[in-house]
Protein backbone atom coordinates (compact mmCIF):
# COMPACT_ATOMS: atom_id res chain seq x y z
CA UNK A 1 0.00 0.00 0.00
CA UNK A 2 1.27 3.25 -0.58
CA UNK A 3 2.81 5.18 2.79
CA UNK A 4 4.09 2.13 4.56
CA UNK A 5 2.64 -1.34 4.66
CA UNK A 6 0.52 -2.71 7.40
CA UNK A 7 -0.72 -6.20 8.72
CA UNK A 8 -4.45 -4.41 10.06
CA UNK A 9 -6.97 -5.80 8.08
CA UNK A 10 -9.18 -3.56 5.85
CA UNK A 11 -12.30 -1.85 7.38
CA UNK A 12 -15.39 -3.01 5.12
CA UNK A 13 -19.21 -2.76 5.56
CA UNK A 14 -18.78 -6.48 6.47
CA UNK A 15 -16.32 -6.54 8.85
CA UNK A 16 -17.79 -3.40 11.13
CA UNK A 17 -21.12 -5.45 10.97
CA UNK A 18 -19.12 -8.37 12.66
CA UNK A 19 -17.40 -5.92 15.66
CA UNK A 20 -20.31 -3.63 16.54
CA UNK A 21 -23.94 -3.51 15.15
CA UNK A 22 -24.93 -0.39 12.47
CA UNK A 23 -27.05 2.40 13.73
CA UNK A 24 -30.46 2.09 12.24
CA UNK A 25 -31.24 4.45 9.05
CA UNK A 26 -32.72 7.57 9.97
CA UNK A 27 -36.67 7.55 9.21
CA UNK A 28 -37.52 9.59 6.30
CA UNK A 29 -38.94 12.98 6.69
CA UNK A 30 -39.92 15.93 5.17
CA UNK A 31 -38.65 19.59 4.99
CA UNK A 32 -41.33 21.48 7.23
CA UNK A 33 -43.29 23.84 4.52
CA UNK A 34 -46.43 25.35 4.34
CA UNK A 35 -48.83 24.23 2.33
CA UNK A 36 -49.82 25.43 -1.20
CA UNK A 37 -53.30 24.37 -2.52
CA UNK A 38 -52.68 24.23 -6.36
CA UNK A 39 -54.27 25.76 -8.93
CA UNK A 40 -53.95 23.21 -12.33
CA UNK A 41 -53.60 24.64 -16.14
CA UNK A 42 -54.44 21.62 -18.17
CA UNK A 43 -53.64 22.13 -21.88
CA UNK A 44 -54.93 19.76 -24.17
CA UNK A 45 -53.40 19.01 -27.76
CA UNK A 46 -56.40 19.09 -30.32
CA UNK A 47 -54.43 18.39 -33.09
CA UNK A 48 -55.79 15.76 -35.27
CA UNK A 49 -53.55 13.10 -34.11
CA UNK A 50 -55.63 13.48 -30.83
CA UNK A 51 -58.10 11.14 -32.92
CA UNK A 52 -55.51 8.17 -32.90
CA UNK A 53 -57.21 5.30 -31.84
CA UNK A 54 -56.18 3.20 -28.10
CA UNK A 55 -55.78 -0.22 -27.73
CA UNK A 56 -59.17 -0.71 -26.09
CA UNK A 57 -62.56 -0.72 -27.11
CA UNK A 58 -65.60 0.74 -25.79
CA UNK A 59 -68.76 -0.03 -25.51
CA UNK A 60 -69.94 -2.30 -28.48
CA UNK A 61 -66.67 -2.00 -29.75
CA UNK A 62 -66.44 2.34 -29.97
CA UNK A 63 -62.76 2.43 -30.83
CA UNK A 64 -61.38 4.93 -28.12
CA UNK A 65 -59.54 7.81 -29.63
CA UNK A 66 -56.47 9.44 -27.64
CA UNK A 67 -58.61 12.39 -26.76
CA UNK A 68 -61.59 9.82 -24.95
CA UNK A 69 -58.76 8.42 -22.95
CA UNK A 70 -57.42 12.19 -22.13
CA UNK A 71 -60.94 13.26 -21.12
CA UNK A 72 -61.26 10.20 -18.86
CA UNK A 73 -58.15 10.79 -17.44
CA UNK A 74 -59.08 14.35 -16.70
CA UNK A 75 -61.77 13.23 -14.70
CA UNK A 76 -60.25 10.74 -12.79
CA UNK A 77 -57.56 13.38 -11.71
CA UNK A 78 -59.86 16.36 -10.98
CA UNK A 79 -62.11 14.19 -8.85
CA UNK A 80 -58.95 12.09 -7.33
CA UNK A 81 -57.15 15.93 -6.29
CA UNK A 82 -60.67 17.32 -4.66
CA UNK A 83 -60.84 14.16 -3.18
CA UNK A 84 -57.55 14.60 -1.10
CA UNK A 85 -58.02 18.29 -1.02
CA UNK A 86 -60.88 20.62 -1.83
CA UNK A 87 -59.24 23.96 -1.87
CA UNK A 88 -57.87 22.98 -5.10
CA UNK A 89 -58.81 24.76 -9.03
CA UNK A 90 -58.35 24.00 -12.25
CA UNK A 91 -58.75 25.61 -15.49
CA UNK A 92 -58.64 24.40 -18.74
CA UNK A 93 -56.98 25.43 -22.37
CA UNK A 94 -56.48 23.69 -25.94
CA UNK A 95 -53.38 23.34 -28.49
CA UNK A 96 -54.83 23.56 -31.94
CA UNK A 97 -52.85 26.22 -34.12
CA UNK A 98 -51.75 28.07 -31.24
CA UNK A 99 -53.05 28.26 -27.42
CA UNK A 100 -57.03 29.22 -26.57
CA UNK A 101 -58.75 29.26 -23.49
CA UNK A 102 -61.72 26.91 -22.96
CA UNK A 103 -62.09 27.63 -19.58
CA UNK A 104 -59.91 30.70 -17.78
CA UNK A 105 -62.02 31.05 -14.51
CA UNK A 106 -60.36 28.33 -11.87
CA UNK A 107 -63.03 26.55 -10.19
CA UNK A 108 -63.04 23.01 -7.71
CA UNK A 109 -66.64 22.72 -9.15
CA UNK A 110 -66.91 19.05 -10.73
CA UNK A 111 -69.29 20.27 -12.37
CA UNK A 112 -67.80 22.74 -14.07
CA UNK A 113 -64.83 21.10 -14.45
CA UNK A 114 -67.17 18.04 -16.43
CA UNK A 115 -68.53 20.92 -18.77
CA UNK A 116 -65.09 22.18 -19.81
CA UNK A 117 -63.53 18.36 -20.23
CA UNK A 118 -66.56 17.62 -22.50
CA UNK A 119 -66.71 20.90 -24.30
CA UNK A 120 -62.93 19.89 -26.00
CA UNK A 121 -63.24 19.11 -29.76
CA UNK A 122 -60.71 18.51 -32.81
CA UNK A 123 -61.27 21.48 -34.85
CA UNK A 124 -62.15 20.62 -38.32
CA UNK A 125 -59.52 23.10 -39.97
CA UNK A 126 -56.13 21.93 -40.34
CA UNK A 127 -53.68 22.08 -37.10
CA UNK A 128 -50.35 22.95 -38.19
CA UNK A 129 -48.95 25.43 -35.28
CA UNK A 130 -46.33 23.99 -32.48
CA UNK A 131 -45.67 26.94 -30.56
CA UNK A 132 -46.47 26.90 -26.59
CA UNK A 133 -45.04 30.55 -26.12
CA UNK A 134 -48.38 31.64 -25.49
CA UNK A 135 -49.09 28.98 -22.95
CA UNK A 136 -45.94 30.39 -20.67
CA UNK A 137 -46.86 33.96 -21.38
CA UNK A 138 -50.38 32.99 -19.89
CA UNK A 139 -49.49 30.83 -17.19
CA UNK A 140 -46.63 33.16 -15.83
CA UNK A 141 -49.53 36.09 -15.34
CA UNK A 142 -51.89 33.63 -13.88
CA UNK A 143 -48.88 32.03 -11.86
CA UNK A 144 -48.70 35.52 -9.93
CA UNK A 145 -52.02 36.22 -9.39
CA UNK A 146 -51.87 32.35 -7.75
CA UNK A 147 -48.93 33.39 -5.65
CA UNK A 148 -50.54 36.45 -4.43
CA UNK A 149 -53.50 34.50 -2.73
CA UNK A 150 -50.74 31.71 -1.77
CA UNK A 151 -51.04 29.34 -3.58
CA UNK A 152 -48.80 26.94 -6.42
CA UNK A 153 -49.39 27.49 -10.02
CA UNK A 154 -48.79 24.59 -12.20
CA UNK A 155 -49.08 23.52 -16.05
CA UNK A 156 -50.11 19.99 -16.98
CA UNK A 157 -49.60 19.98 -21.16
CA UNK A 158 -50.97 16.63 -23.05
CA UNK A 159 -49.20 16.33 -26.00
CA UNK A 160 -49.48 14.28 -28.66
CA UNK A 161 -47.76 15.48 -31.88
CA UNK A 162 -45.08 12.48 -33.22
CA UNK A 163 -43.64 14.55 -35.82
CA UNK A 164 -43.99 18.44 -34.80
CA UNK A 165 -41.84 19.85 -32.29
CA UNK A 166 -42.89 21.97 -29.48
CA UNK A 167 -41.44 25.51 -30.39
CA UNK A 168 -41.47 28.68 -27.75
CA UNK A 169 -39.65 32.18 -26.85
CA UNK A 170 -39.18 32.26 -23.13
CA UNK A 171 -36.30 33.55 -21.06
CA UNK A 172 -34.79 31.69 -18.54
CA UNK A 173 -34.82 33.01 -15.29
CA UNK A 174 -38.65 33.39 -15.27
CA UNK A 175 -39.79 30.30 -13.30
CA UNK A 176 -42.62 31.08 -11.47
CA UNK A 177 -44.97 27.79 -12.35
CA UNK A 178 -44.27 24.11 -12.30
CA UNK A 179 -44.97 22.42 -15.60
CA UNK A 180 -45.62 18.40 -16.62
CA UNK A 181 -46.13 17.06 -19.24
CA UNK A 182 -47.84 14.13 -20.67
CA UNK A 183 -46.68 12.84 -23.88
CA UNK A 184 -49.05 10.66 -26.09
CA UNK A 185 -47.11 9.38 -29.15
CA UNK A 186 -46.79 6.95 -32.20
CA UNK A 187 -44.07 4.63 -33.23
CA UNK A 188 -41.10 5.72 -35.03
CA UNK A 189 -41.05 5.85 -38.34
CA UNK A 190 -39.94 8.08 -41.41
CA UNK A 191 -42.63 10.52 -41.01
CA UNK A 192 -42.23 10.23 -37.00
CA UNK A 193 -39.59 11.72 -34.79
CA UNK A 194 -40.77 10.83 -31.22
CA UNK A 195 -37.60 10.90 -29.57
CA UNK A 196 -36.76 14.31 -30.71
CA UNK A 197 -39.94 15.39 -29.48
CA UNK A 198 -40.03 13.98 -26.27
CA UNK A 199 -36.26 15.67 -25.96
CA UNK A 200 -37.51 18.67 -26.86
CA UNK A 201 -40.68 18.49 -24.51
CA UNK A 202 -38.21 17.39 -21.31
CA UNK A 203 -35.87 20.89 -22.03
CA UNK A 204 -39.26 22.90 -22.03
CA UNK A 205 -40.13 21.21 -19.12
CA UNK A 206 -35.99 21.81 -17.51
CA UNK A 207 -36.86 25.61 -19.02
CA UNK A 208 -39.70 26.91 -16.92
CA UNK A 209 -40.37 24.71 -14.05
CA UNK A 210 -40.06 26.11 -10.87
CA UNK A 211 -40.40 22.80 -8.90
CA UNK A 212 -39.57 19.39 -9.82
CA UNK A 213 -41.99 18.46 -13.39
CA UNK A 214 -42.40 15.38 -14.51
CA UNK A 215 -42.47 13.65 -17.92
CA UNK A 216 -44.26 10.77 -19.02
CA UNK A 217 -44.68 8.92 -22.29
CA UNK A 218 -47.20 6.69 -23.68
CA UNK A 219 -45.99 4.60 -26.99
CA UNK A 220 -47.93 1.66 -26.45
CA UNK A 221 -51.50 3.48 -27.00
CA UNK A 222 -52.87 2.02 -23.62
CA UNK A 223 -55.16 3.48 -21.70
CA UNK A 224 -53.98 2.03 -18.40
CA UNK A 225 -50.74 3.52 -18.59
CA UNK A 226 -52.06 6.72 -19.21
CA UNK A 227 -54.14 6.51 -16.10
CA UNK A 228 -51.39 5.19 -14.33
CA UNK A 229 -48.91 8.16 -15.11
CA UNK A 230 -52.00 10.59 -14.56
CA UNK A 231 -52.41 9.42 -11.02
CA UNK A 232 -48.62 9.79 -10.38
CA UNK A 233 -48.95 13.44 -11.54
CA UNK A 234 -51.54 13.89 -8.71
CA UNK A 235 -48.04 14.50 -6.32
CA UNK A 236 -47.73 17.79 -4.89
CA UNK A 237 -44.96 19.54 -6.89
CA UNK A 238 -43.18 20.92 -3.36
CA UNK A 239 -43.36 17.25 -2.20
CA UNK A 240 -41.76 15.27 -4.83
CA UNK A 241 -38.18 13.57 -5.38
CA UNK A 242 -36.32 13.57 -8.60
CA UNK A 243 -38.25 11.84 -11.46
CA UNK A 244 -35.32 9.88 -12.13
CA UNK A 245 -35.55 8.50 -8.15
CA UNK A 246 -39.30 7.60 -8.46
CA UNK A 247 -39.72 4.12 -9.08
CA UNK A 248 -43.73 3.76 -8.20
CA UNK A 249 -45.30 1.41 -9.19
CA UNK A 250 -43.01 -1.81 -8.34
CA UNK A 251 -43.13 -4.33 -10.56
CA UNK A 252 -45.41 -7.53 -9.17
CA UNK A 253 -42.68 -10.84 -7.40
CA UNK A 254 -44.76 -13.84 -7.58
CA UNK A 255 -43.48 -15.66 -4.52
CA UNK A 256 -41.99 -19.38 -4.34
CA UNK A 257 -44.43 -21.95 -2.65
CA UNK A 258 -43.29 -23.11 0.83
CA UNK A 259 -41.34 -25.98 0.44
CA UNK A 260 -40.10 -25.08 -3.07
CA UNK A 261 -37.47 -27.61 -4.15
CA UNK A 262 -34.38 -27.35 -6.52
CA UNK A 263 -35.25 -25.98 -9.45
CA UNK A 264 -37.65 -24.06 -8.51
CA UNK A 265 -37.67 -20.18 -9.84
CA UNK A 266 -36.39 -17.60 -6.90
CA UNK A 267 -38.46 -14.56 -5.57
CA UNK A 268 -36.25 -12.49 -7.81
CA UNK A 269 -36.54 -14.21 -11.21
CA UNK A 270 -40.29 -14.55 -11.29
CA UNK A 271 -41.32 -11.09 -12.30
CA UNK A 272 -45.09 -10.44 -13.37
CA UNK A 273 -44.95 -6.84 -15.55
CA UNK A 274 -47.71 -4.06 -14.67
Amino acid sequence: MEGGSSDAPISTPSHQAATAPSPPPPPYSLPPSLFMPEDILFCIDIGPESLTEMRVSGPKGRGVTRLDAIKQALLLFAHSKLNMCTDHRFSFSSLGKSFSWVKREFSNDIKSVTEAVRYLTIPEAPVEGTDITKLFEFANFEARRSHAQGRLFRVVLIYCRSSALPKHRWPVNQKTFTMDVMYLHDKPGPDNCPQKVYDALVDAVEHVSQYEGYVFEIGQGMTRVLFRHVCVLLAHPTQRCMQDDFDVPKAIVKRVPPGGGEGTQSDDSMIIST
